[in-house]
Parts: C-alpha cells; sequence; structure tokens
C-alpha cells in the first residue's frame, strides 16, 4: 500500500480525504506534549486562559524524546501510549485540534469526540523512536520547560510515517482489523 503525502498542520479537505487505514507521510509543523502539558492545557482551558500556542487545524504528537547526542536534532522519538491523554483529548478538540499522533486504543469518548470534531488519531510505530527521529528537521521548545521532556515542542517533519487509526467520518481501524480478523 503506498503511502499519502500530506502536510500539517491539516486542512479540512486533507482530513476529509483520509479514511481509517491509510499510510500518511506527514511533513510541516506538529507540536509534542505528553501527560503532564496535556494536564496544565486543559486546566488552561477550564480556567478560561490562552494555551501556549493556537491549537486551531495543529497536531500534536505523544513524545517524550530522549537527549540528543551531539550533532543530532532531536533524539529517540517514539510515540507514546495515546491513553494517558483521553481524559484532555476531547477539549482540545473542541478548542480546534485537528489531529494526535500515538500509539494505541483510544476511548471512545474521544473516538466520538474526534468524530464530532472532524479530526484524525493517526498511530505512530512503537519502537521506531530512532528512525522517526531522524525525520525531525528542526525542534524548539516552546512552552512548558520545567516539564524536561514532557514540555511543549515545535517540531518540523519531513515524511514522518504515521497510519490513520480513527477517521472524521468514526471509522477505527483496530476495531475494523479486530472483525475482520474474528470472520
Amino acid at each position: 500500500m503506498l503511502s499519502i503525502k500530506i502536510i500539517s498542520p491539516f486542512d479540512q479537505k486533507t482530513i476529509d480525504s483520509l479514511k481509517s487505514g491509510n499510510r500518511v507521510l506527514i511533513t510541516g509543523t506538529i507540536y509534542t506534549a505528553r501527560d503532564a502539558a496535556h494536564k496544565r492545557m486543559y486546566e488552561a482551558i477550564q480556567r478560561g486562559e490562552s494555551l501556549p500556542f493556537n491549537v486551531e487545524g495543529q497536531v500534536i504528537y505523544y513524545v517524550g524524546p530522549t537527549p540528543q547526542k551531539p550533532g543530532q536534532i532531536i533524539g529517540s522519538a517514539g510515540p507514546t501510549t495515546s491513553e494517558r491523554m483521553d481524559k484532555y483529548s476531547p477539549s482540545l478538540l473542541d478548542y480546534g485540534l485537528k489531529g494526535m499522533i500515538g500509539k494505541g486504543y483510544r476511548s471512545k469518548e474521544v473516538v466520538d469526540s474526534i468524530k464530532k470534531n472532524k479530526s484524525l488519531y493517526l498511530a505512530a510505530i512503537g519502537g521506531s523512536g530512532a528512525l522517526i527521529a531522524r525525520t525531525i528537521k528542526s525542534m524548539d521548545v516552546i512552552a512548558y520547560e520545567d516539564l524536561g521532556t514532557e514540555a511543549v515542542r515545535k517540531i518540523t517533519v519531513e515524511n514522518f510515517p504515521a497510519i490513520v487509526i480513527n477517521d472524521s467520518y468514526g471509522n477505527d481501524w483496530y476495531a475494523d482489523k479486530e472483525i475482520n480478523q474474528s470472520k
């Protein structure tokens, strides 16, 4: 199966064109955030405060990269388990977030919010952190520097590999695969 090349931030036309199971190569800007940063952003939304970056149309990659070695932009950058962000994701999606990248299943609440907000959940391949790091062309810490590896980073990627798991139509690649395998 060929990969579809897409640009981040995502526009609605791109989101609408993708279906669960599509393999994609993402080029553009992605933000990184894990549990602690998500908690802070969620609390800011609850208090009516602005977020450290405009999430509208943006993509967040659930990663806490390892420290870079000399000459590297970033260390290993493999995905974090997505369900750890499930409590916070619907609020960010309602706020305009259009894509999330991680690994593993999402809760029904998050899948419903993805459909409601016409957004996407994509999976990066666990265990491929060193390979993914090669797709990252620049990286800047933009918020919550005190969180160390969990700080929010703005990264520029080129041909970042992912698979669409939950599309904007409510399809779930994991569930579809389970149904097809049980037949």
